[in-house]
């Protein structure tokens, strides 16, 4: 390669180079591995460089044996074959034909059957030559495809189905399916190892097919090969099938060493055989197996290791295990690197006698091996030659080189792994010396700074560079390269560096007078009129110009402050950027087209062509930006033929029939598309051809969801561009055009069911099948013929299932219903039309719990259990199971069954009076019993709910207030046996807390306390209650009266009959002495209304019960929480609502005993 010299140095005297845009006429040649790269100008000759090299290939049919070499050079080069090291002319065979243009050397067949083509399988190799060389192509290897037979064996063996698929560079997905395309169903038993063969541990009868067919798939090539169908045939065994143990199939033996590339992916493999199926298990011997770097595949016969380094390298084992033994196989990893370059040799031009060292260094494990060939002889076959050494390194010595060694020397490094080949170009030629940096550059430095002057020369030998001083100090400098006609002059301006001679000085002044501040510099006249720059505590606060010195600083404070005179060349230096403006597309703006980086004051830019420009400059440095420069001239840029064709060319068709493509735009005169398709199968080998001038384009009436090829060239008037690449789109998708067949529905167990069906045609679908859709409908439940009510169908539950499934598991089904089943295929248009309903009945389950459970007690040994069915039965009742146990200790369970399902209640007796009892029932079908509920109770209180214990509060719940005191009274229940009540009261003008106060039936309580002053105290109110008390006496001598006049015995009378034993010692003990005064004074309670209770003969009568009064004393404080009997139910307003006392909580008056208490003061 071209030597460029680079000498920098530093100061006066010295001069340092730096790269500028190369504006020599130089043919680049792209440096790539491999291959040889040097830049000489293009009237020089020039050796062969193979640009194009050929590809291995699989032959799947005749139109796949294509080799192609492309090759440069001048003269052009001549090309010439090897075929499995043996010399090849394509040209000579009769089923062969050559395409040989200049610089390209094509040979593809002729045959039309695939038999003719074995003979051309080998390694082939391209040589490309000229008086200055041989280029060497890699080696590419063509293969044809082969085709293997079936196999046949007895019930309980093992068996191999052989896939062989070709060998190809591109790694191979094996589809083991029948002649329907469905996959064969692996397992443990059936595994797809990674040779592509099908492996069973042991047959059974099932396994008899005659349709096994591999299919290979390559994706680089969106290629499926499907091999011939293999029959097999099980053939039952002529004795009892035995049991066996397990063996390795794969690999055999007991011990295999694998070597790996680091980076690269290792899969291990442990297929075995053996009835039962073997479990097989992994384990590392030397270590623990690492979960998160390995990954079990294939029914864990497969251990796979992605990424593999040196940290994988050991022993690792499979066991295999069933019931009659064990196997064991181990593996031995070797973590190991293919060779790869650590030093390339350099291309180069040399002159004669220079000596030329190519260093050839690689490294690999195991190392490889270096050897050299020069244009593609190996150095040992060539005439020996004492200048050419070889070191121990791998490096190769030229010594005293003349015209006779240039040529393409070729260094190989190859270990067990692979080879690497480098080519590299020896030049030798004599070239005078060339300057390449442009001539008149100007560099401008201020003084102390280091400068830079650029001297990038070509030539062989390599040129020396003097650099010459030729005046003194701010005057041009003279650069020259000793050789005649080359020389290069630059100037070097030096100005004098900007002087504050005066700075700013440090005041102290009062707060709120003025400041100033005056600075005093000098500046070289060549830098301009700079500006003053002014900062306080770092932070700017203006710019002045040169001639004003001084700054003004009101209400002053302290601060520190400086002066800066910045100029080009004291400032940072700016980063340059080149905006353009396109004037087709002005709305658009401005556009950053390069940046160019400090002391650079050009550019080369890279322009679209048939464009108009308009360029400006800005300039940018850790300040900020500059403004930016006045906009250049117009610039038009010449039409060219497109260099490249749209990107992304795709098919987005939605609409049936058509096939809509989409495009990426590009400019140039009378610029437009040219569109080519054709149908991937039978459309035969020519082309559809259309022009666009935008995308998208469609194409009509091509069908539904058909395949095609697509291609998208760029055409302008100048030309068109590349040859494209086609793509694969499809046409629009429509909705599918037949159900799922052969639906069906096994039962699997009263909730659950499994829905199997076949695959559907996929041509039927008419797009990509996105799965299959099952519509389940419950109809209801299978006891409607029994008298129940019939329930309108439930709403449909949809499931989806995948593209390739064939059987769906649903469960959480109602048992004991009716359900209708269809399905419907789908894809991206929507759904085809649904299968033939498919009806089925779930069979009985156990019921869900009882929906209540509430129990009574009659008595104090008896309980009565009501409850009501369940809600979900799931089958037909046949009656319930009854559990209960005392559940403060741990007494058996007794259970009762009840054989009716129409029972709703039940009755215990003989209970413990004592004792809390839990209780569980259940409901029961002919699958069971089902779930309880669950309740706890005891004897001693009068209901228990759901929400726990509760007892109901005395009904009839009456009161009357006095000037201090209050009379309460209330009926008791039938099963208040025992009992005491509670009174809640509240004094609201006192500390508003609650006064509890326990009574017990048969007791006379008095509480005595201090009247608080209160408004019932006032004359008023005493007048206003008085009045209302005559009132009410009125009323009950009326009432008295009344009864008299029908014919009635008074209440006395009613009171001195019989009376019940628990009611008469009641009033004995508890009153003393009754009187008839404090019989009326109980009884004049209620309200005054025309039709109150007062009056009415039950309320009298009580039931033929006595009257028991209790009376207590309170203080005026207690009168006051309750106002007149006639208000109703607002009296008792301040009391909590789960009072007792509040009569919005009594239950209506049962058949019982009244009670009353007095709360006097």
């Amino acid at each position: 390669m071209a030597h460029t010299q680079r000498q920098q140095v530093g100061g006066r005297g010295q001069c340092s180079s730096r790269l500028f845009p190369l504006l020599l006429l130089l043919l680049p040649f792209a440096a790539q591995p491999g291959q040889a790269a040097i830049h000489i100008p293009s009237n020089f000759k020039r050796p062969p460089v193979i640009t194009t090299q050929p590809e291995s290939v699989t032959v799947f049919s005749v139109e796949d044996l294509v080799m192609s070499c492309e090759a440069t050079g001048n003269p052009p080069p001549i090309f010439r074959w090897t075929k499995d090291g043996e010399e090849f002319d394509p040209g000579s065979d009769p089923e062969l034909k050559v395409s040989q243009q200049s610089g390209s050397f094509v040979f593809y067949t002729l045959s039309n059957t695939m038999d003719t083509l074995k003979q051309y399988q080998g390694k082939y190799v391209c040589y490309a030559s000229n008086e200055l060389g041989t280029a060497v192509s890699n080696e590419a290897i063509l293969k044809t495809d082969e085709r293997k037979v079936h196999m046949k064996s007895e019930q309980g063996n093992s068996i191999v189905l052989k896939c062989n698929p070709p060998q190809s560079s591109m790694k191979p997905i094996i589809h083991w399916m029948d002649r329907g395309l469905h996959h064969i169903e692996l397992s443990q038993r059936v595994v797809s190892g990674k040779d592509g063969n099908l492996y069973f541990a042991h047959l059974t009868a099932e396994d008899s097919k005659d349709d096994y067919t591999c299919n290979v798939q390559y994706l680089a090539t969106r290629t499926i090969l499907a091999k011939e169908p293999i029959t097999l045939t099980v053939t039952p065994s002529n004795s009892v099938v035995r049991n066996k143990r397990p063996q390795m199939m794969r690999p055999t033996g007991s011990h295999s060493t694998y070597h790996a590339l680091k980076g690269q992916t290792l899969e291990l493999e442990c297929i075995v055989q053996g009835l039962p199926t073997p479990d097989v298990s992994w384990l590392r011997k030397d270590g623990e197996l690492s979960e998160s770097r390995t990954v079990k595949d294939m029914f864990d016969r497969r251990l796979l290791f992605s990424n593999i380094s040196e940290t994988d390298g050991g022993e690792y084992q499979c066991r295999a295990n069933n019931s009659q033994g064990k196997v064991t196989h181990t593996y031995t990893v070797i973590v190991e690197a293919a060779p790869y370059w650590t030093k390339e040799p350099v291309s180069q031009l040399y002159a004669p006698g220079e000596t030329v060292k190519l260093d050839c260094q690689a490294d690999g494990i195991p190392p490889p091996m270096i050897s050299w060939t020069i244009n593609g002889i190996p150095i040992s076959e060539t005439d020996e030659d004492s200048r050419r050494t070889l070191t121990a390194s791998g490096s190769l010595i030229l010594n005293d080189v003349t015209f006779g060694d240039t040529a393409i020397y070729q260094c190989r490094a190859s270990n067990k792994h692979g080879t690497i080949l480098t080519n590299t170009n020896v030049y030798v030629i004599e070239l005078p010396p060339q300057i390449l940096t442009e001539d008149g550059n100007t560099y401008t430095f201020t003084e102390g700074q280091k400068a830079l002057l650029e001297c990038e020369t070509f030539g062989s030998p390599k040129p020396k560079v003097i650099c010459e001083i030729l005046t003194h100090r701010c005057v041009p400098w003279h650069l020259m390269v000793l050789s005649p006609h080359t020389a290069n002059v630059s100037l070097l301006s030096s100005p004098d560096r900007t002087v504050i001679v005066s700075p700013p000085q440090a005041l102290k002044v009062q707060p709120g007078t003025t400041a100033i501040f005056t600075c005093l510099a000098i500046v070289d006249p060549k830098l301009g009129s700079p500006l003053i720059q002014w900062r306080k505590d770092g932070l700017k606060l203006f710019e002045s110009h040169i001639d004003e010195k001084n700054v003004y600083v009101s209400d002053a404070s302290f601060f520190f402050a400086f002066c800066i005179f910045p100029s080009l060349l004291d400032s940072v230096s700016p980063e340059y950027v080149v905006e353009f403006e396109d004037q087709d597309l002005k709305e658009i703006g401005w556009e950053e087209l390069t940046r160019v980086s400090e002391n650079k004051v050009h550019a080369r830019l890279s322009l679209w062509p048939y464009m108009s420009y308009r360029f400006r400059v800005i300039a940018i440095n850790e300040v900020g930006k500059s403004d930016s420069s006045k906009p250049s001239e117009i610039h038009n840029t010449l039409a060219e033929a497109p260099d490249r064709n749209p990107e992304d060319v795709r098919s987005e068709s939605t609409n049936p029939n058509t096939l809509e493509m989409e495009k990426h735009d590009f400019s140039g005169p009378d610029f437009k598309y040219k569109v080519m398709w054709r149908k991937v199968v039978g459309s035969g080998p020519n082309w559809h051809i259309d022009y666009t001038t935008a995308p998208p384009f469609t194409v009509s009436d091509v069908g539904n969801f058909s395949a095609f090829e697509i291609k998208v060239q760029a055409v302008n008037e100048k030309g068109e561009g590349p040859e494209p690449d086609p793509v694969i789109g499809y046409s629009g998708e429509d909705s599918p055009l037949e159900p799922p067949v052969d639906v069906g529905v096994e039962l699997i167990n009263s909730s659950t069911i499994k829905v199997t069906w076949a695959a559907v045609d996929r041509e039927s679908v008419r797009g990509h099948l996105l799965g299959y859709k099952i519509y389940l409908v419950r109809l209801g439940s299978r006891a409607h013929h029994q008298g129940r009510r019939a329930t309108e169908p439930e709403s449909p539950v949809v499931l989806e299932t995948g593209a390739n499934e064939e059987k769906k598991v649903i469960s959480s089904l109602t048992p004991y219903s009716h359900y209708t089943l269809v399905m419907t295929v789908f894809n991206s248009k929507g759904e085809g039309p649904a299968s033939e309903m498919l009806s089925f009945k779930t069979d009985e389950g156990v019921p869900g719990p009882p929906m209540s459970l509430m129990l009574d007690s009659p008595s104090e040994t008896e309980m009565t259990l009501h409850w009501t069915p369940p809600d979900q039965p799931n089958g037909v009742l046949i009656g319930y199971l009854l559990q209960y146990q005392q559940s403060d200790d741990d007494s058996p369970m007794q259970v009762v069954t009840i054989d009716d399902s129409a029972v709703t209640h039940l009755t215990l007796r003989s209970l413990d009076r004592h004792s809390h009892y839990r209780f569980y029932l259940r409901g029961r079908t002919a699958a069971g019993d089902g779930e309880p509920i669950m309740q706890d109770g005891a004897t001693i209180m009068n209901l228990i709910l759901p929400s726990g214990w509760i007892s109901v509060p005395p009904s009839n719940i009456s009161l009357s207030v006095g000037e201090n005191s209050v009379n309460l009274s209330w009926v008791a229940k039938k099963r208040h046996r025992n009992v005491s009540f509670q009174i809640h009261y509240l004094n609201k003008n006192g500390n508003n807390v609650y006064t509890d106060m326990w009574i017990k039936r048969t007791s006379l309580h008095f509480l005595m306390g201090i009247v608080q002053p209160s408004f019932a105290t006032q004359g008023w109110f005493i007048g206003v209650v008085s009045a209302i008390v005559l009132l009410l006496l009125i009323l009950l001598i009326l009432c008295f009266i009344k009864r008299s006049k029908g014919g009635k015995y008074s209440v006395k009378d009613k009171e001195e009959g019989p009376m019940d034993s628990e009611a008469r010692p009641m009033k004995d003990e508890t009153f003393g002495e009754y009187s008839d005064l404090e019989e009326k004074r109980t009884a004049s309670l209620p309200s005054l209304g025309e039709e109150s209770k007062l009056c009415s003969e039950d309320n009298l009568d009580y039931n033929g019960s006595s009257a028991v009064t209790t009376e207590l004393n309170m203080d005026e404080s207690l009168v006051s929480q309750f106002s007149r009997p006639s208000e109703g139910p607002e009296t008792l307003h301040g009391l909590p609502d789960n009072s007792p006392l509040n009569p919005n909580n009594a239950p209506p008056a049962n058949n019982g005993m009244p009670n009353s208490v007095t709360i006097l003061d």
